[in-house]
């Protein structure tokens, strides 16, 4: 008999992130055979910091969960979703998570992602006038792709800065620093694909 699946409660962004992570963390930490002090080794953040997260004690920064994630070598999604379900599946507009925004209005939303063969995630940016944001170097191996839909993407790699305008992409090396930003005056939009080799 087909059943047809339903979120019940509208849970927030932030309680989403708390829950989620504290329950993935932990489970993915024992799965890979890592104890805190190895996890917080590989991915560069303190052990406390690891306790707090698994004890749905504290929200992290994205730049931390973006690290915890590629130690464990997971997508965020995974991190998010800790119940593994159907293959097929639809995340609904209202559960699209956002993980970073300003009070100017700039965001990023975690669309979708998956485990094939390592993390693939896809991202919604907006960036309003002015604003950027940084990102730590991911691992070696791991591919970025954007494309612009609105405004022009001031992106730079391995301080090297390149202009992409809107209806262009761009593909790059994401194993350096790079930064998300927009120089222009008026908003910008973009969507992002990343793709991070898996955990040997």
């Amino acid at each position: 008999m087909r059943t047809t699946r339903t979120i019940g409660r509208k849970v927030s962004d932030l309680d989403l992130l708390t829950q989620s992570l504290a329950r993935s963390v932990k489970r993915w930490r024992t799965e890979r055979g890592f104890t805190l002090d190895t996890l917080a080794a590989r991915a560069g953040v303190s052990r406390g910091m690891l306790i707090q997260i698994e004890q749905a004690r504290t929200n992290p920064s994205l730049g931390t969960v973006v690290k915890i994630g590629d130690a464990l070598g997971i997508s965020i999604t995974t991190l998010l979703d800790y119940e593994q379900g159907p293959k097929v599946r639809i995340v609904p507009a209202d559960q699209a998570v956002r993980l970073w925004h300003t009070d100017a209005g700039s965001y990023n939303r975690l669309l979708a992602g998956t485990e094939a063969p390592g993390p693939l995630e896809m991202w919604d940016w907006l960036l309003m006038p002015g604003e950027g944001s940084p990102s730590d170097p991911h691992p070696t191996g791991t591919v970025e792709l954007l494309h612009v839909t609105k405004g022009e993407l001031t992106l730079t790699v391995d301080g090297e800065e390149y202009r992409v305008p809107a209806g262009a992409s761009v593909s790059f090396e994401a194993n350096t620093p790079h930064t998300y930003a927009n120089s222009g005056d008026v908003p910008l939009e973009m969507v992002m694909a990343v793709s991070v080799p898996g955990v040997h």
